[in-house]
C-alpha cells in the first residue's frame, strides 16, 4: 500500500494543501515550526483516526475555522482507494471510504498501516509504562480489529467503574452493582492480556536479530510482557481490591496497569541501561514494528520519520536509512546534508516554509 496524495483543508496551519507522493522516499525539509510535522500528523490521523500527539479534533482544525478536511488517495496492486475525513470542533469526525460513509473506526483501521517514528519515541524505553502500553495499543489497533473492539470496551468499563467508585462515596449501597462491572472488566481485559502476550511473542521473533545487528553483535535483547495480573487470578484480585478501590476511587487491577520490560542479558535497560542502549532498543523496536506489519498483513506500511535522524548518531542513522528498503517513506528534517552525504536516494523533495509547500525540481 502507498499513499499517492493527500489534500488538507483548514488543518492546523494549512488553509489548503495538495501533495503528491512518490512510492519511494519523500523528504519534507525546512526550519522548525513551519508545518512539516502537521503533514505527517494528518497522514497518521487519516490512517488511524487519531493524532500521534493525542490531540483532539478541535485542536487539529484551523484556529479560525469550525471544520477541517483530510482527503487521501491510496493505491494497492493498481487499485485506488479514496479516504475522506471530516473533522469538526464540536462533533465527532465523519469518515468515508470511496464515498461510502463508515460508522466505526474499525472499518478504516488496517486499510493503510503506518509506522510513525519521532524523537519522543526514543524515550519509549526509559519513560513510564503508559508510553509502552500506548505503543503496543496503537500497533495492535491497526493490525487487529478485534483487539480495538476489546480495548475500547475495556477502557469504557474502567471509566464507568471509576465513576461508580466515586459515586459510592456518597451512596455506599451502590456497591451491589460493582460486581456487574467487574465481570465485564475481566471478560474484555482477559482478551487484551492474551493478545498483548501474543504480540510480544511475535515481536521477539523479529527484534532479536535486528537489535543484534544494530548493536554490532554486542547485545541480545528480549522483550518481556509484565501483565498487572495473571489471567487465572484476575477475577479474584479484582474482587479482593474492591475496598481499596473504594478508598482510592480508582480501579487498581487490570491491563491498564501493564508494562513491558526490555532485557539485554540480565539487565533491565528501562532502569539500568545507558542512554545509548535505550535509544538503540527504541530504534530496534520501530524497525521490528515495520517487519511485523509486513509479516501479519503481507503488505508494506508507510514509514513516517519526524525529524528523528537529527537525534541519532551516524551509525544508528545510517542503519535506519539502509533499513528503509522498498517501503514508502516520508521524512521531515531541517536540512538535506545527511541524505546527500549518505548518497541516499531522494525520490521527491519538498521545502516547507510558513505553511507553504514547494516541490523542488532538483537538489
Amino acid at each position: 500500500m502507498i499513499i499517492k496524495s493527500i489534500e488538507l483543508a483548514d488543518y492546523r496551519n494549512y488553509d489548503s494543501l495538495i501533495m503528491q507522493f512518490d512510492r519511494g522516499t519523500n523528504i519534507l525539509y525546512g526550519d522548525n515550526a513551519q508545518g512539516k510535522t502537521n503533514i505527517l500528523e494528518a497522514i497518521f490521523v487519516m490512517a488511524t483516526t487519531k493524532s500521534h500527539k493525542g490531540s483532539k479534533d478541535k485542536e487539529i482544525v484551523n484556529f479560525d475555522k469550525e471544520e477541517g478536511h483530510i482527503r487521501a488517495y491510496l493505491e494497492k496492486e493498481g487499485v485506488q482507494t479514496r479516504i475522506d475525513m471530516h473533522l469538526r470542533k464540536n462533533k465527532s469526525k465523519g469518515i468515508a471510504i470511496d464515498g461510502q460513509k463508515i460508522k466505526k473506526a474499525a472499518d478504516l483501521l488496517g486499510l493503510c498501516n503506518v509506522v510513525f517514528f519521532s524523537p519522543e519515541d526514543l524515550g519509549i524505553i526509559k519513560n513510564g509504562p503508559a508510553e509502552r502500553r500506548h505503543f503496543v495499543d496503537m500497533e495492535l489497533c491497526q493490525l487487529d480489529g478485534f483487539y480495538l473492539y476489546n480495548l475500547n470496551h475495556y477502557n469504557k468499563i474502567v471509566n464507568q467503574r471509576n465513576k461508580l467508585l466515586k459515586d459510592m462515596y456518597l451512596n455506599p449501597d451502590l456497591k451491589e452493582t460493582l460486581s456487574i462491572w467487574d465481570m465485564q472488566l475481566v471478560s474484555f481485559g482477559s482478551k487484551i492480556i492474551e493478545r498483548r502476550n501474543l504480540f510480544v511473542e511475535q515481536l521477539n521473533e523479529i527484534i532479536f536479530d535486528i537489535h543484534k545487528k544494530l548493536s554490532g553483535d554486542k547485545e541480545e535483547i528480549r522483550i518481556h510482557y509484565e501483565p498487572d495480573v495473571k489471567l487465572s487470578e484476575f477475577e479474584d484480585k479484582l474482587r479482593n481490591s474492591q475496598d481499596r478501590d473504594m478508598r482510592s476511587k480508582m480501579t487498581s487491577v487490570g491491563p491498564h496497569r501493564d508494562d513491558f520490560s526490555f532485557m539485554v542479558g540480565d539487565v533491565d535497560i528501562r532502569k539500568y541501561g545507558s542512554q545509548g542502549q535505550q535509544r538503540t532498543a527504541a530504534l530496534s523496536l520501530k524497525l521490528s514494528e515495520i517487519e511485523l506489519v509486513k509479516k501479519i498483513t503481507r503488505d508494506t506500511p508507510v514509514l513516517l520519520l519526524d525529524d528523528v535522524l537529527s537525534e541519532l548518531d551516524s551509525n544508528r542513522r545510517n542503519f535506519l536509512l539502509d533499513s528503509i528498503g522498498d517501503i514508502q517513506t516520508i521524512i521531515t528534517c531541517t536540512g538535506l546534508e545527511e541524505f546527500v552525504n549518505h548518497r541516499f536516494e531522494m525520490n521527491k523533495v519538498y521545502e516547507v516554509s510558513q505553511g507553504k509547500v514547494t516541490c523542488m525540481s532538483s537538489i
